[in-house]
């Protein structure tokens, strides 16, 4: 038989289409997708060791508490929905702290505008990521406290190297740092925010960590009892001594007794079935609800035929979330103090008023009214403040999904600014500042009272296939998350992308409602479109009445998606990054 003669020179051509800039990490074992390679790592070397998914989204959540420090505290947020194979369901950990008691809402009134809650020390709300951290291990996981928390001492004490995206912006924040000693011994060190490539090192909040790690090495008793000891040390120990004696002395609201009594218990999440896949997300004190009602509102729409990206899909879905987000305005707050008719929102007899709703012709060009619940008040009070000029990137936040060999699954959402309030000397953070993310009008679902959370834009999200978890994914970006979730969601259930693939693909956002961040600016009509959209779009929307404006790929305003997906079929895990940020994804 002759064989064909081969080329003498010249490249092999394979013929293998590429379809992402990086690679989709496949693995039979376990996955972890979040916003910093390094806490991706850490993650993985708990997942190695036999540690089970919880384990490992815990240890990833501290790291990226301390590789991300200008958004995201160890005292700050964390939302989380945990998949416990054990109990075959999806619980959801609060991981959002409420009002302090004394909080006086006429002096946030007097020292702001009357509208957002002012800057600094009287933003505080209890700091929950701690105590929900904590709660995992002790529910849920199987190492200790000391070994979850290893990475993040070593990089607080040792430092890791200041990357592009932390560069830009503490130099952009660092007037705001140069406010207070404690916060510019840190961010602005030797007077200079550090440039990319520079060691970046926390030795007061390595301290910090390093006496939470004590406490548990001291207590005595159990596994459980040691962890407990752990969070007595941040709440009613010496941590919250430090705590309470700096808010008082600056003139804040949040007292030792708040920290005393905060407790962080399982709830059950919120979910909403999409073509036979479950999507959770957690209860209403976040705004995961509008992922899910987007969903239900779109899921008789023939997706697949109108075409990923096209114009008519971009304009269906940015209506879609306009009107989403109008119902987050007026009905959406802590339910604990608000009466949020969620069971009516996610129903499918809702969806279906809502999307008749939907022009194919014009767009709504402000933001609409929302849907008529009968019995239930509108609790929007209008006053929305209109405003022009670019959507700018919002205060942000960081993500981790995990997936272990044991069938567990974690998604947690972690956040909280550090440079609108100052670090509390000596412990090396900020105290969660979620407190901007209240209003002020009577009336108004996310106003302030005590003992109340605020609106959080932390939106963890899981979605189960046959009750078993299929996909955990979030995403950093403010008001931009659901919409971002909402997009790569849909390149993997409708158009069949991989997962890498699917966080790639450009992605577009609607501003066209009230921010979610003080000052809280509306954009009517304001439909943002990444600069790589094709130019099609870019026309069609233009002339359907969206007041358009092209937003950079780089540096992100379109968020970062992190996302873990279990094959029903093959049982293989898969895990993408977005490239936008250092987000990083591993599989074994």
């Amino acid at each position: 038989m002759e064989h064909p003669k081969q080329a003498e020179s010249g490249p092999v051509s394979l013929a293998i289409p590429a379809v992402s800039m990086r690679p989709t990490p496949m693995g039979r074992q376990h996955a972890v997708s979040s916003g910093h390679y390094l806490a991706s790592i850490a993650a993985n070397r708990v997942l190695d060791a036999g540690g089970n998914a919880i384990d490992a989204g815990v240890t990833a959540a501290f790291a990226l508490a301390v590789l991300q420090p200008d958004v995201v505290s160890v005292a700050g947020v964390a939302p989380t929905l945990i998949y416990v194979q054990k109990l075959g369901r999806v619980v959801s950990l609060p991981g959002l702290g409420h009002w302090p008691a004394a909080t006086d809402i006429p002096r946030l009134v007097a020292e702001g505008d009357g509208f957002s809650v002012p800057d600094g020390v009287l933003r505080t709300v209890v700091p929950a990521a701690p105590a929900t951290h904590i709660t995992a291990l002790r529910r849920y996981g199987t190492i200790s406290f000391a070994e979850a928390v290893a990475p993040a001492l070593e990089l607080a004490r040792d430092g890791f190297a200041t990357y592009p995206f932390l560069a830009e912006s503490l130099r952009q924040a660092r007037w705001r740092y140069e406010r207070w000693p404690s916060s510019r011994e840190i961010f602005v060190p030797g007077g200079r925010t550090p440039d990319v490539g520079e060691l970046f090192v926390q030795r007061d909040l390595a301290r910090t960590l390093e006496s939470l790690v004590e406490a548990e090495r001291g207590a005595h008793g159990d596994r459980d009892r040691k962890l407990r000891a752990v969070h007595d040390h941040f709440y009613r120990g010496p941590i919250a001594d430090a705590i309470g004696r700096f808010q008082q002395d600056s003139g804040g609201f949040l007292r030792h007794e708040d920290l005393a009594a905060f407790e962080v218990e399982p709830e059950d999440s919120i979910h909403a079935v999409y073509h036979g896949t479950e999507v959770h997300s957690c209860d209403t004190w976040c705004q995961g609800i509008v992922l899910l009602q987007t969903l239900k509102l779109l899921e008789h729409d023939d997706l697949r035929g109108l075409g990923r990206n096209s114009p008519a899909y971009v304009h269906l879905l940015t209506e879609a979330l306009n009107l989403s987000f109008a119902d987050r305005e007026a009905y959406i707050g802590d339910p604990k103090f608000i009466d949020v008719p969620t069971a009516t929102l996610l129903s499918d007899a809702y969806a279906r008023a809502q999307r008749a709703r939907i022009r194919p012709d014009a767009c709504f060009g402000a933001m609409p009214e929302p849907g008529d619940i009968p019995g239930v008040s509108n609790r929007n009070t209008g006053g929305d403040r209109a405003a022009s000029g670019p959507v700018g990137m919002s205060p942000d936040t960081i993500h981790a999904s995990v997936m272990d060999r044991y069938g567990n699954a974690y998604s947690a959402t972690l956040s909280d600014t550090s440079h609108d309030a100052p670090v509390v000397p000596g412990l090396g953070m900020v105290i969660s500042t979620r407190g901007h993310q209240s209003r002020l009008q009577d009336g108004h679902p996310a106003k302030v009272e005590p003992g109340k959370r605020p609106r959080l834009t932390p939106s963890p999200g899981m979605a189960l296939r046959d009750g078993k978890p299929y996909l955990c994914f979030g995403t950093p970006g403010g008001d931009v998350q659901s919409q971002a979730m909402l997009q790569v969601f849909l390149n993997i259930t409708e158009f069949g992308m991989q997962v890498q693939q699917a966080v790639e693909a450009p992605r577009f956002s609607s501003a066209n409602f009230p921010n979610s961040f003080a000052p809280h600016d509306y954009m009517p009509g304001r439909l943002c479109l990444e600069e790589n959209m094709p130019q099609a779009v870019f026309d069609a929307m233009r002339a359907l009445g969206h007041d358009v404006q092209a937003i950079p790929v780089l540096p992100a305003m379109s968020g970062a998606v992190c996302v873990v997906l279990r094959d029903p079929h093959t049982r293989l895990l898969h895990a993408g990054a977005d490239p936008r940020r250092e987000a990083y994804a591993l599989a074994w």
